[in-house]
């Protein structure tokens, strides 16, 4: 039976009465599949982070790769036209469902490829594409900028609890930050997704990919960042949380063979060396808003089952992505070589 809060929305496509499925992979958003006798589709609440007029900006995109021949989950207007639904609970929409596997992590070479050249492939249906975004969130990837509120954070909570484990914590981020490698400029503006991981994409049975989702965090920014963002993700085998997190060539590889592939010579040569740098610049980013949160303790979600407290889920998640930054820096080396071979 479906909550009165679903059938509400529901009721603004002429879909109440159908069955309601939660879906909780990889979503922000209160994410529900919807089937009637002949279609399916994706029912969401957005997070209210996000504006409304979000949707107006993946209402064009969507629109676009659509052109360019590429898979894509569509906005359904309401009755009344709309590609948004608003009323007491929040702000809905209704996309197209895209049949196909999710993966919760990057699990060897082939997966690893075939997510590079999905991205590859998106990013070769956008090039050129102009817009004009009605919604983009301020200081996504301001790397100095996250930095700078650690450190205000870590003067702000000097009581907190967990100080111990997290100043020491918190310094080496930020000293991290001050050697990180720098990314060259200029390097071209391009649309990107900007949460490329891998829950945020759909394969076919046979490991090819199918469509990329979850296109709210879309935006003007650089490769380096779409990438690093991408692979920081990917090439880490073990969990965003896990003390044995590194960085793994083979996946690396893999990747960026793909990427390589789908973008068919997309890239300059700038975008390309800058994969490196922006890779070990977006894990030590995501190591100091952790750390910010773990004193701070209002924002990431946690899970209660494997942590006693927010702040120590965000405290294994940081101390990760400081030792994914780490092998990054390590490795540069090797993985530039590998970046030219490709």
């Amino acid at each position: 039976m479906n909550d009165a809060t679903t059938e509400s929305a529901l009721s603004a496509w002429g879909l109440s009465g159908t069955r309601v499925t939660p879906i909780g992979l990889g979503h922000i958003h209160q994410t529900y599949r919807i089937d009637t006798a002949t279609d399916s589709f994706v029912l969401q609440r957005i997070n209210p982070m996000f504006a409304r007029e979000v949707n107006l900006d993946i209402d064009a995109i969507t629109r676009h790769l659509e052109r360019q021949g590429l898979t894509t989950s569509r906005l359904v207007a309401t009755r009344d036209g709309k590609v948004w639904h608003e009323n007491d609970s929040g702000v809905w929409r209704l996309m197209t469902f895209i049949d196909g596997q999710l993966h919760e992590s990057v699990t060897s070479p082939a997966l690893a490829r075939a997510a590079g050249a999905l991205v590859g492939q998106f990013h070769r249906a956008l090039s050129g594409f102009e817009h004009v975004f009605h919604f983009v969130r301020e200081g996504a990837h301001e790397t100095p900028l996250h930095l700078a509120r650690l450190s205000e954070a870590l003067e702000r909570h000097y009581a907190h609890a967990r100080i111990n484990d997290i100043r020491p914590l918190a310094h080496a981020i930020l000293a991290r930050g001050k050697a990180l490698s720098q990314i060259a400029p200029p390097l071209p503006t391009r649309i990107i997704h900007g949460d490329l991981k891998i829950t945020n994409m759909i394969f076919d049975a046979q490991g090819t990919g199918i469509a990329i989702i979850d296109l709210d965090t879309m935006a003007h920014g650089a490769m380096a960042v779409e990438l690093g963002d991408a692979l920081r993700s990917w090439c880490n085998p073990f969990g965003e949380d896990d003390s044995r997190a590194t960085f793994d060539r083979v996946l690396f590889r893999a990747a960026v063979e793909g990427i390589a592939s789908g973008a068919s010579g997309l890239l300059a040569p700038g975008e390309w060396q800058a994969i490196v740098p922006g890779t070990e610049t977006i894990a030590l980013e995501l190591a100091a808003r952790f750390c910010r949160d773990a004193l701070e303790e209002r924002y990431f979600g946690w899970d209660r089952t494997r942590f006693t407290t927010r702040a120590d889920h965000n405290i294994a998640r940081a101390r990760a992505q400081l030792a994914v930054a780490d092998s990054v820096r390590t490795q540069s080396h090797d993985l530039l070589a590998d970046l030219r071979a490709v």
